[in-house]
């Protein structure tokens, strides 16, 4: 009976988010996602949305380089190959405005785009349009054993700076028993890599670029931002860690490598829920970490749905993504997958959610954190472009990939920290000039 139930409530939701379940006009559609843990989880559930319509998904699910080289080629060429894409923060307003992704303003009412939270809302808007819609977001912190810290006497602040993160990390570290006191992002990459070593020269007092769209990656505050993270991985970090992106850093947390790790807030649901953490009730969480300044010190992004232009079954791909994104596909991941699994940062009900409230101690922390990061003043001083671990240029994707490519070797100790930054700055330099900036 319970069965029963269960189809016929969900049949009654789908019913309520407009679908049809005629078979009549059923389409085979193809969705380029990321394997991050929020993006399994939807496509495990995604046979509730296939029986509801009739419609079938094919689906590719990509490491996050491979994914973002795949769905840049097929936008940019108009190939059509896939008909949803899980896009960034970085590419929505960029593809929006270049005219290669369908607005989706008009996924109807009960969609209730209210609920959405404003500023992941306003990243994803161009001239008004809505060019994708926010399958989860995102800012960074500090997490971190509290059953280590407590045994070393060590308490965290509220608001640790990086010279305290290096001090807690040298008396954490035990190799010996494969316990490293902080694991870091190392994989090269504009979105792997880079991601947080934009907020690490951002709270250094570095920018990207100058006043004039000078590249500024040999100044001292680069140098000194890189010098630090060099010598912590050095000294305190996993072995591999120019292999260690997202994923590999979870899991290294996960099953008990690492007391403490600065990355992204969508990682507490998976922390904390001991399904996929041996560690989850040995947790606690802080702020990212400061140096010079607060500004730009944690990160905003959000992962998201996009129709691109060149599908032929705009209808079908809408309706995915309508549901996947609605306040009904939440609940469903509460029910199927835990209270403490719900993909974060997109819609206040998820916040107003006493059972969300009660399975995650982190959401107030996470949701503060997404609604404070500011774009608009990402470091020290002022600069021409907006974007905290990124630039919101056409350009960033290769130059971010160049200077991640870049640290990743004086991490891996083939060349210095100064020797790769000004190899990178020269570069960068070139690219810009060719890309004809100052514009």
């Amino acid at each position: 009976m319970r069965i029963k139930r269960t189809a016929w409530l969900t049949a009654c939701s789908m019913a309520a988010l407009g679908f049809s379940a005629s078979l009549a006009s059923a389409e085979d559609i193809t969705i380029a996602t990321v394997n991050n843990a929020d993006m399994i989880v939807m496509q495990k559930l995604s046979p509730e949305w296939e029986k509801a319509t009739g419609n079938k998904i094919n689906w590719v699910v990509l490491e996050e380089n491979v994914l973002r080289q795949r769905v840049t080629t097929d936008i940019a060429t108009g190939s059509g190959q896939f008909d949803i894409m899980t896009i960034g923060g970085y590419e929505t307003p960029i593809w929006g405005k270049a005219g290669w992704l369908t607005a989706l303003d008009d996924l109807g009412s009960d969609y209730d785009y209210a609920d959405l939270i404003a500023p992941v809302k306003a990243g994803l808007t161009v001239d008004g349009k809505l060019f994708a819609v926010p399958f989860y977001a995102e800012s960074s912190f500090t997490m971190y054993r509290k059953d280590i810290f407590e045994a070393a006497g060590i308490k965290m602040p509220e608001a640790p700076t990086y010279d305290q993160i290096a001090e807690y990390a040298a008396k954490v570290t035990d190799k010996s028993k494969g316990v490293y006191g902080l694991c870091l992002r190392g994989k090269p990459g504009w979105g792997e890599n880079m991601a947080y070593l934009g907020t690490l020269v951002n709270t250094y007092g570095g920018e990207w670029f100058n006043m004039e769209w000078k590249p500024q990656i040999s100044s001292q505050p680069w140098k000194d931002a890189i010098g630090w993270y060099v010598k912590a991985m050095a000294d305190y970090g996993p072995p591999g860690i120019t292999s260690n992106g997202f994923n590999e850093n979870q899991a290294l947390f996960a099953t008990g490598h690492c007391a403490m790790w600065i990355d992204a807030t969508s990682a507490a649901g998976r922390l904390y829920d001991p399904k996929q953490s041996q560690v989850a009730d040995k947790i606690a969480f802080t702020k990212a970490p400061v140096k010079v300044t607060p500004n730009g010190s944690s990160w905003a992004w959000s992962w998201n749905l996009a129709v691109p232009k060149s599908t032929k079954k705009a209808d079908t791909a809408k309706s995915f993504v309508k549901w996947a994104t609605s306040k009904d596909y939440i609940k469903l991941v509460g029910e199927k997958e835990g209270w403490v699994a719900l993909p974060p940062g997109t819609r206040q009900s998820t916040y107003d959610n006493p059972n969300y409230q009660k399975a995650a101690p982190f959401a107030a922390t996470v949701i503060k954190a997404i609604e404070s990061a500011d774009p608009t003043k990402p470091t020290l001083n002022p600069v021409p472009y907006t974007g905290i671990q990124f630039v919101a240029i056409p350009e960033f994707q290769a130059i971010g990939t160049l200077v991640g490519q870049a640290v990743s070797s004086a991490v891996a100790g083939q060349q210095s920290v100064d020797a790769a930054l000004d190899g990178a700055q020269g570069q960068v330099e070139a690219m810009m000039e060719q890309a004809g900036y100052p514009k």
